[in-house]
């Protein structure tokens, strides 16, 4: 607590050698996402590839973390196969927890390591150790033995990736024990280069508190709001698939490749389905009352057996559009075990679903054939999509391996870049309209949560680009300090700016309690400047055709007003790193 130094773990996996530094800048960069940007820009190289022994893996959590409900995030950071430029992914899980308990505000892993290993990280030492038996093994079965192998007590997480990140594909993630990832921009693929298959956080310190009862009633009141009001209900109760009719009633949710954005069958796997039929129980990150984490099941029959297996996966809203909707699959146990497949290759289930979905529109367009997909795509067909998913996973073929590099990487070899549904990254499953599509396009990381352009659409029906650019780079600048805190973004209505500058004040960290527009403004613009020392142009980032013949309830997209907007967003953008 009231540290104005930052406690950073330098580990070098080709020495297999570990240091701890001390950083300054808690008032410059608070924490998390802010952290993360300073230290690539002390160790980062973004003239060099993403898989570059020399360039870093970064996780690095927040000055609140572990101390208030919902800072349970931890930001992942590093130079992404995608594009060759930094990027973010952030992940939950006891992530945060475990790091805090390391006595680390970062862990930042350089080098390669001559085999596969995984490192171990506690609050005394660091060490890898060879774990060649365990390459080529799924995420589930590495986590069962690394849950095994590794010793102590303490506060544990297992970060581990599957067969994708392996092979290097730039939409392998990052799994965070078993139920949440560091799924997007290919985090996955920069640990297969490192031959790094887990990371083991063994959280085994004490967490100090404060003395005296502000910070105990303060805790209480946080805590209240949280649970008893009623502002996170929705993501204890349905969760995120509430979204799902909400979305189709508005001509927003994304049904095969976005080729329609209603459809009455949303009925069989809406949030309501979900819940009453294939809900096991509830789950959440350590430090969150709420219980997001929406764990189902998936029943499998052994082959001549009248026996059962049952395995528990994890589902969103995300994840349902798209293994779902966006492939036209309408049955929830489908959805489920396509999900399953992915999760154990470790491969992020929003872009292999968008990939595939794209895949299905070009077979129908002639463009792919089974010689490629190695089974027929057609949109509904459960059966055929999980005989993908493996071959997808895996890297079964040249086609299968270059699908993982990205839908629009494969598009511009066997063409249908006009419907590839890729704003940046593989589509989040908001048809909302123009502001989201240039949201997601230009936002830091490519990500619907980036800001919040998707509710923007909703509420505003002018053409206001001023005012919609405006919104855009002030929505973000609030959530890069709430990312830097790190807190979980679903939690955004509760951590007013009154409140998180409380729950610093109470910790010592009065410099930053007092200059959270200020703070949230420079992290901002730090991140700018990191993304375009990569060569990132605005203006060289494609709105594929697909997006401009969208329908929403408000009636078709207006191609004007998205190319203008996505002009002006890119300027401003440009503004904010000096550019």
């Amino acid at each position: 607590m009231n540290a104005d130094h930052f406690t950073v773990l330098l580990y070098d996996l080709t020495t297999g050698k570990g240091e701890r530094i001390h950083l300054e800048g808690r008032d410059r960069v608070a924490g998390g996402s802010g952290l993360a940007a300073l230290l690539f820009n002390r160790y980062g190289q973004p003239g060099a590839a993403w898989d570059a022994p020399e360039q870093p893996l970064i996780f690095a959590i927040g000055p609140l973390t572990g101390y208030f409900p919902l800072m349970s995030k931890t930001i992942c950071a590093f130079t992404s196969p995608y594009h060759d430029q930094y990027t973010e992914s952030h992940g939950g899980g006891r992530s945060a927890m475990a790091l805090r308990l390391t006595g680390l505000d970062a862990l930042v892993v350089i080098g390669c390591s001559p085999g596969p290993c995984f490192l171990e990280v506690n609050s005394t030492h660091a060490h890898t150790r060879d774990c060649g038996f365990l390459w080529g093994q799924d995420v589930f079965e590495a986590g069962k033995v690394l849950r095994r192998i590794s010793k102590g007590s303490g506060h544990r997480s297992i970060l581990r990736i599957g067969p994708a990140g392996e092979n290097g594909a730039a939409i392998a993630g990052i799994n965070v024990d078993t139920y949440r990832h560091f799924g997007r921009m290919g985090g996955g693929a920069v640990m297969g280069a490192k031959n790094l298959k887990a990371i083991i956080l063994q959280g085994d310190a004490v967490l100090p508190l404060p003395q005296g009862n502000r910070y105990a009633k303060l805790f209480a009141e946080v805590h209240n709001q949280v649970t008893a009001t009623g502002m996170m209900k929705k993501y204890h109760d349905l969760g995120t698939p509430a979204n799902l009719e909400a979305l189709n009633d508005l001509q927003s949710l994304p049904w095969r490749n976005l080729q329609a954005t209603a459809d009455e069958a949303v009925e069989h796997i809406s949030g309501q389905q979900f819940a009453e039929q294939a809900l096991l129980r509830n789950s959440a990150c350590s430090g969150c009352p709420v219980g997001c984490i929406h764990v189902g099941f998936v029943r499998e029959k052994f082959m001549d057996s009248h026996r059962y297996l049952y395995r528990q996966v994890s589902y969103d809203y995300e994840t349902i559009f798209s293994l779902g909707t966006m492939l036209g699959v309408t049955d929830m146990s489908g959805v489920l075990s396509l999900l399953d497949l992915f999760e154990k290759a470790g491969m992020d289930a929003m872009s292999a679903g968008v990939a595939l979905a794209w895949a299905t529109e070009a077979t129908a367009k002639e463009l792919i054939s089974v010689e490629e997909t190695l089974v027929p795509l057609t949109f509904g067909d459960c059966a055929s999509y999980r005989q993908a998913a493996h071959s997808f996973g895996n890297g079964a073929n040249e086609f299968y391996r270059l699908l993982g590099q990205g839908t629009l990487k494969a598009a511009a070899v066997y063409g249908g870049e006009d419907f590839a549904c890729v704003l940046g990254q593989e589509m989040a499953g908001y048809a909302t309209g123009e502001v989201f599509f240039a949201a997601q396009a230009l936002g830091f990381r490519h990500s619907h949560l980036d800001s919040g352009g998707y509710s923007y659409d909703q509420l505003h029906a002018d053409k206001d680009i001023d005012a919609a650019v405006a919104f855009l780079v002030r929505d973000e600048a609030s959530r890069a300090f709430m990312t830097s805190m790190v807190a979980c973004l679903f939690a955004r209505s509760v951590y007013t700016e009154t409140l998180m500058a409380e729950c610093l004040h109470t910790l010592g960290y009065e410099n930053l309690a007092a200059t959270i527009p200020e703070s949230g403004a420079n992290i901002q613009k730090i991140r700018w400047q990191t993304r375009f020392a990569g060569g990132f142009q605005p203006a060289s980032i494609p709105i594929p055709k697909r997006f401009f013949q969208v329908i929403t309830w408000k009636g078709p997209i207006d191609p004007r007003y998205l190319q203008s907007l996505q002009a002006a967003y890119g300027q401003a953008i440009c503004a904010l790193a000096g550019r």
